[in-house]
C-alpha cells in the first residue's frame, strides 16, 4: 500500500513521484529512481486529494488506467505494472469535470466504486473516537502517557465547526499534548472556543452566514493570530501550505 499525497508537490516533482525518473533527466536527477506506480506494482496506491492534479498529469494517470503502462520522466522504455488505484478528494469531481477543470474519462474510469464520507461538522459522533485515536498514536510518537481529554475540553470540540475537518482535529490534539503538563487534555490547551466560528463583527448573525463566508474568516483568523506565517497556520488549520495558499487566493485574503 503506497500513499501519496496530489497537493503537496508541484507538478515537476509530482510527476517523479509517482512515475520516477532516469538518471540526467533534469538537474538534480543524479540516479534513476522508481516511481511509486512501480513501487506499488501487485499492490494498491492511494492518490490523495486528485482532484488538484494538472492537466497533463491527468493524461498520464489516464494512461496507466487504460494501457496498465507508464514511462519514467526522460525515458523512452513503457514500463508495465498491475495497481489498484484509490483516489480520495475533497473537491466535487463532478463538478470539476462540468467546469472542463478535470478530464471526464479520468473521473469515469476512477469512480467505479464511490464512497462519499461527510465532513466531520455533519459526523461529530466520530470526534470522541477520533480524539481517542489521536491520543494513542500521539502518545506512541512523543513517548507520553496522556489518558484522557476532559469533559469541557470534548465539549469544545463537539461545538466546533471543524473547516479543516479530521486534519484539523488531529492536529489540535497534537498541540495540545505537546503543551499539557497532566496525563489529560484540558479546554485551555485546545485553543479553541465554542464561539471561535463566530465572525469579529457580529452585525451579521453566525446562522445567515454562507459556509464560505465562515470559512473565509476563520481563515483570516488563523493568519492573523500567526502573524500570517504561512507554515504555522497550515498546521492549525490541519491542511497543506499549498491548499492554505490557493485559500488565500480563492477568499482574496490580505493582511491587515
Amino acid at each position: 500500500f503506497i500513499p501519496v499525497s496530489c497537493v503537496a508537490l508541484t507538478e515537476t516533482l509530482l510527476e517523479s513521484e509517482l512515475f520516477g525518473h532516469e538518471k540526467g533527466a533534469f538537474t538534480d536527477a543524479i540516479a534513476q529512481k522508481k516511481g511509486k506506480f512501480e513501487l506499488a506494482d501487485g499492490g494498491t496506491i492511494f492518490l490523495d486529494e486528485i482532484g488538484d492534479i494538472s492537466p497533463k498529469l491527468q493524461l498520464s494517470l489516464l494512461r496507466v488506467l487504460q494501457e496498465k503502462e507508464f514511462t519514467r520522466v526522460g525515458g523512452t522504455r513503457p514500463i508495465k505494472v498491475d495497481v489498484r488505484i484509490i483516489a480520495a478528494t475533497n473537491r466535487d469531481l463532478k463538478k470539476a469535470v462540468e467546469e472542463g477543470k478535470f478530464r471526464d474519462d479520468l473521473y469515469y474510469r476512477l469512480n467505479v466504486i464511490s464512497i462519499e464520507i461527510p465532513p466531520l461538522r455533519e459526523r461529530k459522533e466520530d470526534i470522541p473516537v477520533l480524539v481517542r485515536h489521536f491520543i494513542e498514536k500521539f502518545n506512541i510518537e512523543m513517548g507520553k502517557k496522556i489518558e484522557r481529554i476532559s469533559e469541557e475540553a470534548l465539549d469544545i470540540l463537539m461545538k466546533y465547526d471543524w473547516p479543516g475537518n479530521v486534519r484539523e482535529l488531529e492536529n489540535v490534539i497534537e498541540r495540545a499534548m505537546v503543551i499539557t503538563k497532566d496525563n489529560f487534555i484540558k479546554a485551555e490547551e485546545l485553543h479553541l472556543s465554542p464561539q471561535v466560528m463566530k465572525e469579529k463583527d457580529t452585525s451579521t448573525p453566525l446562522e445567515e452566514k454562507t459556509l464560505k463566508a465562515i470559512e473565509r474568516q476563520h481563515i483570516l483568523r488563523i493568519l492573523d493570530e500567526n502573524n500570517w506565517n504561512i507554515q504555522k497556520s497550515a498546521e492549525v488549520l490541519g491542511i497543506d501550505r499549498v491548499t492554505l495558499y490557493n485559500k488565500i487566493k480563492k477568499y482574496n485574503l490580505k493582511r491587515g
